[in-house]
C-alpha cells in the first residue's frame, strides 16, 4: 500500500518541478520581450529625433536651422547654405523683392509703429525696415522679465544704439499675471494679453496707435496660441502681410547687412516648459544655467526642456554623435 502513494508523490513532485520551468521560462520570454520593445520605442524616438524637434506644445516640428536661401531673378531652383554673408541685391528673387517692397509699403502706411522687438532674427529685419521707412516715427520696444536674458536685452539695445533707434524698455513681472505660473496651454496667450495691453498704454502715451511684432508666413503651421492675444489686441504682422518666409527674411537680413541674419531661433525661457509644469524662478534659472554651460560647449541651436523634474537637452541632429 506504500508503493503507490509515494510513486504519486513522485508525479506531484516532477509536476511541480515541471510548473516551476515553465513559469520561469515564461518570465523570460516576457523580460525579452520588454527589452526589445524598449529597443524600438528608443529606435523611434532616435529616428523621430533625427527629423525634428519637439516644441513647447509637445508636438513635433521640424527643425529651421538648416534652412537654405533661394537666390536667382528668374526664379531658378538655385540655393546657397545659410554661411553665406555677402548677398546683395542682384541675388535676390524678383518675387522676395516685390515681398520686400510690400512690406516697407505697409509699415510706410502707419505713419507711426512701435515693434515689439526681442533681438532675434524677425523683430530685428522687422525694426531695421521700420527705421528706414519711418526714421523716428519707429520705436522699438522690448521687453524685459525673467523670461529673457540679460544677453538677450544687451544684444537689442546694442543694436538700436548702432542705428540710432528709440528704444523703450518694458519692465514686466510675468510670474505675477494671473494663471501664468500654473502653465496652462494657454500660457502663452495669457501671457501676451497682459503683456501687450500694457505696451499699448505705453506706446500709446507717445502717440503711437500701431503695434507690430515679427510673426511670419511659416509660423502659421505651428500652435502659437499667443497669436489669438495679437488679434485680439489688434497688433499688425507685417512680415506675414507681405508674404515673407523665414528664410527670405534672413536673405533680405544679409542684404541689409544685419549680424541676425544667421542668428539661430530662439524663444522665451517659459517654452521649455512642458504644460502642465509649474514655473517659478528656480526651474528657470537652473535651465538658463544648465543652458550656458552647454553654449560654452559650443552648441548653438539647442534646448533644456524640463518635465517633471527630468531635463531632456535636445541638439540638432548633426551635434548628435
Amino acid at each position: 500500500d506504500l508503493q503507490p502513494k509515494k510513486n504519486i508523490h513522485i508525479w506531484q513532485d516532477k509536476i511541480i518541478f515541471i510548473f516551476y520551468i515553465l513559469y520561469f521560462a515564461l518570465y523570460i520570454v516576457y523580460f525579452a520581450l520588454c527589452i526589445l520593445q524598449f529597443a524600438l520605442c528608443t529606435l523611434y524616438i532616435k529616428r523621430k529625433l533625427n527629423k525634428s524637434d519637439i516644441n513647447s506644445s509637445g508636438q513635433l516640428s521640424e527643425y529651421h536651422t538648416d534652412e537654405t536661401i533661394e537666390l536667382g531673378k528668374t526664379g531658378s531652383a538655385q540655393t546657397i547654405p545659410l554661411n553665406k554673408s555677402d548677398i546683395n541685391k542682384d541675388d535676390i528673387s524678383e518675387n522676395t523683392l516685390a515681398k520686400y517692397e510690400k512690406l516697407k509699403s505697409i509699415i510706410k502706411d502707419c505713419g507711426k509703429i512701435a515693434i515689439a522687438f526681442s533681438g532675434g532674427v524677425d523683430s530685428t529685419f522687422l525694426t531695421k525696415v521700420a527705421k528706414d521707412v519711418l526714421g523716428e516715427n519707429a520705436v522699438a520696444v522690448t521687453i524685459s522679465s525673467i523670461l529673457v536674458t540679460n544677453d538677450e536685452l544687451k544684444e537689442a539695445d546694442d543694436f538700436c544704439k548702432v542705428e540710432n533707434i528709440e528704444h523703450l524698455i518694458y519692465k514686466a513681472d510675468v510670474l505675477s499675471i494671473p494663471g501664468f505660473e500654473n502653465n496652462p496651454p494657454d500660457r502663452c496667450y495669457i501671457c501676451k494679453k497682459a503683456i501687450f495691453t500694457n505696451v499699448q498704454n505705453l506706446v500709446g502715451e507717445r502717440g503711437i496707435s500701431v503695434i507690430a511684432e515679427g510673426t511670419n508666413v511659416d509660423d502659421d503651421g505651428d500652435y502659437r496660441p499667443g497669436m489669438r492675444a495679437i488679434k485680439e489686441l489688434g497688433v499688425r504682422s507685417p512680415l506675414k502681410e507681405a508674404g515673407l518666409t523665414k528664410a527670405e527674411i534672413r536673405e533680405l537680413s544679409c542684404m541689409l547687412g544685419l549680424k541676425t541674419w544667421n542668428k539661430p531661433s530662439c524663444a522665451c525661457l517659459a517654452s521649455r516648459f512642458a504644460y502642465g509644469e509649474v514655473i517659478n524662478k528656480d526651474k528657470l534659472d537652473m535651465i538658463y544655467s544648465a543652458e550656458c554651460y552647454i553654449r560654452s560647449l559650443g552648441f548653438e541651436q539647442f534646448r533644456v526642456r524640463l518635465q517633471d523634474g527630468i531635463a531632456r537637452i535636445e541638439l540638432r541632429p548633426a551635434d548628435i554623435q
